[in-house]
């Protein structure tokens, strides 16, 4: 009977992967070798469907961003990729230096260990738009046993327009414009802090 049910949880898995899949991103730099993509309603839709409990849904933002920005209660953590430096500032862009979490990978293995998930669970990375530290988050998992990564395309806050008098506004896809739950208060059981 248990491995009917082991047999009949990979099978679903299997099948909600292929169900639920976003176009792969156009820039070879956003592609991971899993080729696992899903839009902000896909995640949702994974996080809160059947399967949810055995999904690690993590934000990877500085949990700066996040305070300004919003956070979902329906993401199980916030393991921040990159973190401001505010003792560095990035002269470019006008805004503090961001720089890798060492620690990123060692977080994304704690929080399935905490919920007695394997590397083999499947893990959803989301970040602010999809493109920056989407990605690279999700490689800097390759090539550490975990099976099957995704990236949510469009993040938390959408694409930005490239035109019109909006420009560079974030009103188009993403979490916050899909009309998922979120909003300005933090959880704090939640959110990364040291």
């Amino acid at each position: 009977m248990m491995k009917r049910l082991i047999i009949l949880f990979f099978l679903g898995m299997g099948i909600l992967a292929q169900a639920l899949a976003a176009d792969a991103p156009k820039d070879p730099a956003q592609q991971t070798s899993w080729g696992l993509y899903v839009d902000a309603r896909e995640a949702y839709e994974m996080k809160t469907g059947a399967l949810g409990n055995n999904i690690l849904l993590v934000d990877v933002r500085d949990p700066i961003e996040i305070m300004f920005t919003g956070f979902s209660d329906v993401v199980d953590i916030n393991i921040p990729y990159m973190t401001a430096n505010r003792q560095k500032w990035n002269d470019k862009k006008s805004v503090f230096m961001m720089e890798v979490n060492p620690a990123f990978e060692a977080g994304i293995a704690r929080a399935l260990a905490s919920r007695n998930l394997t590397k083999n669970s499947p893990v959803i990375l989301m970040c602010r738009s999809g493109g920056e530290r989407g990605a690279p988050s999700a490689k800097a998992l390759e090539g550490k046993g975990y099976a099957k990564v995704y990236i949510v395309t469009d993040g938390f806050e959408g694409v930005a327009l490239k035109e019109g008098e909006k420009k560079n506004w974030r009103l188009v896809n993403g979490w916050k414009n899909s009309g998922l739950p979120w909003g300005y208060t933090l959880n704090k059981t939640k959110v990364f802090h040291e």
